[in-house]
């Protein structure tokens, strides 16, 4: 109970936070950088172990170089993303431009419904909240429940305010299924690490083996939509384009894992293009392929 209103008046805090202009958040980011990267090193033995096993090519200069781009974003990211909760509908499509909208009415006028893959990458969290405006159809964002529910339904209700669908991995392919006769606009983070039960499949990702899910490549089979990848670039701080990127379009056609590999090599090259963006402070290599029993 204790938690739960300490964690309602965090949330209370996020908001208050969010009502402030960008150029104050991002006054509160440069000083947010300093503590993170500077005071207390938040999780830089795993950043810098992260970037070695990655790219152990590059010399420590020029990862170092990375490392400290990477957490510059990083403090940007936070407070971006505590903006998103109170940020308007046209400030959402002034700062988030898509490229090239008629990829999506293309596949819709086919009849045919989407899987977005993502990344946690650039500003993904701003991304869900412009889906709101890109089409009329049904628009399903995936989530990972975390463990503080309070925190869980605070943000799902900002990332569903203009109008998307929140689905818990859980409830997934059931909800598909429901959703299957109806056009739909579904997105799922293809990075999520997986438990060891669901580690299923083995890939070499950025150098390395990677547990990657297989939500992707099921469901696409499931409800025979198209693949795509949504790519966010940074064009100014604040301010992002994506664009819609075509991977599967006859998924009942590809071999085993064919789906999941185009997802995983996009995201992969789009790292190793610009790597600062990537949410490299994560623990994505925790599982090792010995850890799962056969």
């Amino acid at each position: 109970m204790i938690k739960k209103g300490l964690s309602r008046l965090g949330t209370f805090f996020l908001y208050l936070v969010s009502l402030l202009p960008f150029w104050i958040l991002y006054l509160i980011s440069d000083i947010l950088f300093v503590i993170l990267y500077h005071i207390t090193r938040y999780r830089r033995k795993v950043v810098k172990e992260n970037l070695a096993n990655s790219f152990p090519k590059k010399t420590e200069a020029e990862r170092n170089t990375i490392e400290r781009k990477y957490y510059k974003y990083m403090a940007d990211l936070m407070v971006e993303t505590i903006k998103s909760v109170s940020i308007s509908a046209k400030e959402v499509q002034l700062r988030m431009k898509v490229t090239n909208p008629e990829l999506i009415d293309y596949y819709f006028n086919q009849g045919k419904s989407i899987i977005a893959a993502a990344g946690h990458y650039c500003n993904w969290e701003m991304a869900t909240l412009s889906f709101g405006f890109l089409t009329d159809h049904r628009r399903v964002i995936v989530y990972k429940p975390q463990s503080n529910v309070v925190f869980t339904d605070f943000f799902n209700k900002t990332r569903s305010r203009f109008g998307a669908t929140m689905i818990s991995m859980k409830q997934t392919l059931r909800k598909f299924i429901e959703f299957k006769n109806e056009l739909s606009f579904n997105v799922l983070v293809s990075d999520q690490t997986p438990t060891r039960e669901d580690a299923k499949y083995f890939t070499t990702f950025l150098n390395q083996p990677t547990a990657v899910f297989l939500g992707i490549e099921k469901l696409t089979k499931v409800i025979n939509c198209s693949v795509i990848f949504y790519r966010i670039d940074l064009v100014k701080r604040g301010y992002y384009t994506f664009t819609f990127v075509p991977l599967i379009d006859e998924p009942q056609n590809t071999q085993p894992y064919e789906i999941t590999e185009a997802h995983v090599r996009y995201l992969e090259n789009l790292i190793i293009e610009k790597p600062e963006f990537w949410l490299w402070s994560h623990r994505r290599w925790k599982i090792k392929p010995e850890d799962v029993k056969k």
